[in-house]
């Protein structure tokens, strides 16, 4: 009897498409506090930040949860839920040359129902760019 291939080999691989992939990481200290100097617009599930740069690059993410979230557990299950609603939106939302920065709430961000965490960042977006 042959061996069974690898589940992986059988399949397609899947390289994403552009409204799937995360967008570039905000990584510098000074980039999260031009960002907090800039537009904010608070949501019952987390506060987006977001400021203008001066060049037409495409738009970058940050994320930022504090102690008053919980232990580590917990600030990393906020920070996940946010990367992914900023993966799933940012594409149709987010404008070329902006940075974005996304602060969790507490309780909030892991409390709060995730289709009522893409609305809260749909609205957000909205009146940041209205």
């Amino acid at each position: 009897m042959p061996p069974l291939p690898h589940p992986a080999e059988d399949q397609p691989r899947d390289v994403g498409t552009a409204a799937f992939r995360m967008p570039p990481v905000l990584q510098k200290r000074a980039d999260f506090l031009a960002a907090s100097r800039a537009r904010r617009q608070g949501t019952p599930g987390f506060l987006l930040q977001a400021r203008r740069r001066d060049d037409d690059g495409p738009p970058r993410v940050g994320f930022t949860c504090s102690k008053k979230i919980g232990n580590a557990v917990a600030r990393n299950r906020a920070k996940r839920r946010l990367r992914e609603v900023a993966r799933l939106g940012l594409s149709a939302l987010g404008r070329p040359g902006w940075d974005y920065v996304l602060v969790g709430r507490p309780q909030a961000t892991i409390e709060r129902g995730f289709e009522d965490l893409r609305e809260d960042f749909a609205r957000a977006m909205a009146k940041v760019h209205g």
